[in-house]
Order: structure tokens, then sequence, then C-alpha cells
């Protein structure tokens, strides 16, 4: 995969749709492991750049999803190396095809890049090529996907001129996904592999990877897999992201669960309609900000959905930075210009959405006057984000408070990136509908 296939898929923002009617067979629980490998991402890009989501607006899918039964799982590890994301191999197919997808627990539907064979124009080597594949097969015009029955699916489908099942996803940005929905195998080894999973077959998507849609859709990949819990362990990065630490992958158990403390997961019944909700994310019950010793006077209805779904919490490692609603970003914003005001570098925004930032020869400095930062949440659980890792260097010389306004997004919630998910352990355990938060030296879990 060329370098700038890697820029652009970090440019798109997802906000397609992720609801969809069908059922799915039942199948075998697994663990896997998967090598992962990290991304660079451009400095000079929009705010669709710093994030890859797939919040959802207008989403009604019932997400009272039944437990998952206690069935021993397989337990798997492997590594990545981060910059801006983590980017998955998959082998996908039969006999297998290293595909790379972004691991991304804000999105739904799985999507991998395929070519098409275009007389005197090789495909690109690190498309997925569906004739090689005995597992491969396509979704008719007649499958339930493509006729929609109920009246909140709005992901764009039509028959196209194979009468096959035609899917488009349009981006924050502009930009265009499309292709067609099929079924294929993920192929670890001659006797492990997953049944057939329904999976976007990508032919128009400006060369970008795929992205591995891991949040609690029916279509995730980890709930058509049925995976019951996957982790990671996201290392500290340094300087400019040239230097791209290594961290730890698991899907299925991970034995550091002891260390880990719990957060439920909120749910939200189908009868409570709110347009600005994504009921399939990972939302979690936020309390409050500390920086430094000082909590934050932000009243904690800002940080779970009101009336209208805005303001939930969301645990997402397919964005990069930490986003908050006006009212809880307009007070993180105001005691550090209380603390590091004068050094402010006015008038300055990186990518439409960082706006607190500074020339890199008062960064030391500055991280030490803001101080620790804690993200308190139910159960007594906290996120100390270090001083170290307050500010990132967006660019040569230029280094800003990793922290943005939702609304600079075109978005109603709050927004937990991979940036303060560094050395820390996150667990989604879907089986008993929780996230875990564990401290750990990420760099040396390899």
């Amino acid at each position: 995969m060329d370098s700038s296939s890697s820029k652009k898929i970090l440019l798109l923002f997802v906000t397609f749709l992720n609801c969809f009617y069908i059922l799915l067979a039942k199948n075998t629980p697994f663990s896997m492991s998967f090598p992962l490998i990290s991304t660079q991402l451009s400095h000079n890009s929009s705010s669709k750049a710093l994030f890859l989501s797939s919040l959802v607006a207008n989403s009604h899918q019932n997400t009272n999803t039944k437990i998952m039964p206690r069935v021993p799982s397989l337990n798997y590890k492997s590594t990545f190396k981060y910059s801006m994301a983590l980017i998955i191999t998959l082998p996908i197919g039969t006999p297998p095809q290293n595909q790379q997808m972004v691991l991304d627990t804000g999105s739904q539907l799985s999507w991998i890049q395929c070519h098409k064979k275009i007389p005197k124009i090789p495909p690109p080597t690190t498309s997925f090529d569906p004739s090689l594949s005995s597992s491969f097969s396509v979704l008719p015009c007649s499958h339930p996907l493509c006729k929609p029955r109920i009246p909140d699916f709005t992901l764009p489908t039509s028959c196209d001129q194979n009468r096959l099942c035609h899917y488009s996803y349009f981006y924050a940005d502009g930009t265009l996904a499309e292709g067609n929905l099929v079924r294929e195998k993920i192929t670890f080894s001659r006797s492990q592999s997953t049944p057939p999973l329904i999976l976007g077959c990508a032919t128009e998507s400006d060369d970008a990877e795929g992205i591995l849609g891991m949040n609690l859709g029916r279509f995730s990949f980890a709930s058509q897999a049925k995976v019951q819990k996957f982790s990671y362990c996201v290392p500290i990065r340094q300087g400019n992201h040239t230097v791209k630490p290594t961290g730890t992958f698991y899907l299925g158990q991970n034995p550091n669960f002891r260390t880990f403390r719990y957060v439920n997961l909120l749910t939200f019944p189908q009868s409570q309609r709110m347009p600005n909700l994504d009921p399939l994310a990972y939302t979690v019950g936020m309390l409050g900000i500390k920086i430094g010793e000082k909590k934050l006077n932000i009243s904690t209805r800002v940080f779970r959905p009101n009336a209208g779904g805005s303001g939930q919490t969301i645990v997402d490692s397919g964005t990069e930075y930490t986003f908050l609603v006006e009212e809880a970003y307009n007070k993180v914003r105001e005691e550090i210009v209380r603390l590091v005001g004068r050094k402010m570098k006015r008038g300055y925004v990186y990518g439409e959405a960082l706006d607190m930032c500074f020339d890199s020869v008062h960064s030391m400095e500055i991280g030490r006057l803001i101080g620790d930062m804690t993200l308190q949440f139910e159960n007594g659980v906290e996120i100390l984000i270090n001083k170290e890792r307050m500010l990132d260097e967006v660019e040569s010389g230029i280094h800003c408070v990793g922290i943005g306004r939702s609304e600079s997004l075109g978005i109603a919630s709050n927004i937990i990136g991979n940036f303060h998910q560094q050395n820390l352990w996150v667990e989604f355990d879907l089986r008993n509908r929780r996230v875990g938060f564990g401290k750990g030296e990420c760099s040396m879990q390899v």
C-alpha cells in the first residue's frame, strides 16, 4: 500500500448509518491473532483528518443485544506500530490475501479495497482480488440487505447493472467509497477460519485502506465473528511520529485483565429515538475532568446524551484526538488559558480543530504548567493523562493540546481518541457489555 493511500483513509469521517435488516447464521465463538502496522498522516490535513469514527445520527437499531454465552475462547496476541491510527492486516479469502484495515471501534460494516481489472492498467498489488478466492460470493439484489423493511435503513443500496447489491458511502469531506456487499471468510490457517462474513468490497474509494468495524452493531466484525472481548495497549509516541513504537493487541482473553477496572456501557432501547445518538458506539458514563488537582466546574449532564442524543461519551480507537462538546470544551480551554494563556499561539488552529497551540520551544514548560489531566468515570474509574501527553507535535515547531471542539467536526458527542489512550490497556468486553482500563507500559508489553 503506497503512502498516499495511508494518508487518505484517515481523511475520511464516516457519516453513513450502520443499521441493517438481516439475521446472521449462528457461528462458533473463536479468537484470532492479527499483525498490525501503523499509518502516517499528513499534518496539513483538515479537521476531518483527525478522526475516523462512524458516529451515527438518526440510527435507531435496537442495542439490547443478548449477552453472549460463556463459551471458552482461544487467546491470540500480536503487535502493532502506532503513529496516528492502528492498521490491522487481515488474511482474507481462500487462499488468504493480506488486506490492511483501520481498526475502528466506532464503525460497524467492515470493508476491504477490491480492485477492478482494467485492460492495460495493472491493479494495485495490495487490493483484494475476488477472482482468486474460492470462498468469495456477492450479495444479489434479492438479498434482504438490498430490500430494507425498516424505516430508518439509510445505507444507500441499489442494484447495479449486474443485479448485485451496490452500496455508496459519502464521507464528511465529500469523498466517496462504493462497491458491492459480499460474503468472505477470514482464513488464518488450514484449521482456523471464520464463517463467511458480510463485508463491503469497495471498487471506488480513493485508494484507501479498508475499515475493520468493531462497534456493537450486528454487522461489525466483532459481532459477526462472535468475538467476546478484544483489547489493545497503545504505546507512547515520540516527537514528530518518525519513530513508531510497538504496542500489543489481543483478540480474546487478555492475561492482564485482573488489573483492569471496568465501566459499564450505557444502553439505549430501540424506543429511545434520538437523532444525534450513536446507539452502536461504546458509550460510557463520564463524570468530570480534573486539570492538576482542580476539578473543573462541568455539569455531568454534558457527558451524557440529552433528549436529542447530544452529549454521549464514546471510547473510539479510530479517532486520534479527544473532542468535547462546547460546554465541556470551554471549561477546559478556560483553565488552560488561565495557566498558560500568555504563551498560546494566537490565531493558529491546527486542522480546523485544535486551537490551544504553542511554539515547540515552550512545550516542556507548557506541559509542566498545565500538569496532569484526569478523566473521571463511573465506578471510580479514571484515565490519567500525564502532563507529557497533554501536547502533541502537530507540525515542526508547533505543539497543540490534543483536545478539540466536537462542533468543529460537526458532531454532538464527546470522543476519547487514541492519543489519550496511550500507555493504557483498553478492553472492550462485549459479553458483559463493559469497557475496561488498566495501566500499562505499552512499549514493554510486546
